[in-house]
């Protein structure tokens, strides 16, 4: 599975953005997807995650409120909205497919990662 993701570039602080992740096709066994981000010089984090039918939904604790994931299986799409963007949120976001139908918030239960998109917040 290849993953696409677009969406990203230069926004002001309080500013939105929504990401798009595509997937070269559906899994065969309903995997849920997560979005993670990376800023220079930090570990990855997870933003948050959704089920393969998008009725269960986690997200990080610091991010929770501002961000929200959707998924469209029609279009094997994944977005994520952010709103009240912050300059902290500056980082590479990055979109992946979970192992199996269940959620984490642990980057190796992701089998499939896409490239990344590049969101910069100025203040």
């Amino acid at each position: 599975v290849q993953l696409q993701a677009s969406g990203g570039g230069l926004v002001q602080a309080g500013g939105s953005l929504r990401l798009s992740c595509t997937a070269s096709r559906r899994t065969a066994s309903n995997n849920g997807m997560g979005w993670f981000r990376q800023a220079p010089g930090k570990e990855r984090e997870f933003i948050g995650a959704i089920s393969w039918n998008g009725e269960r939904k986690v997200y990080g604790d610091s991010l929770k409120g501002r961000f929200t994931i959707a998924r469209d299986n029609a279009k094997n799409t994944v977005y994520l909205e952010m709103n009240s963007l912050k300059p902290e949120d500056t980082a590479v976001y990055y979109c992946a497919v979970h192992r199996g139908s269940y959620l984490s918030t642990y980057a190796p239960n992701y089998i499939y990662w896409g490239q990344g998109t590049l969101v910069t917040v100025s203040s």
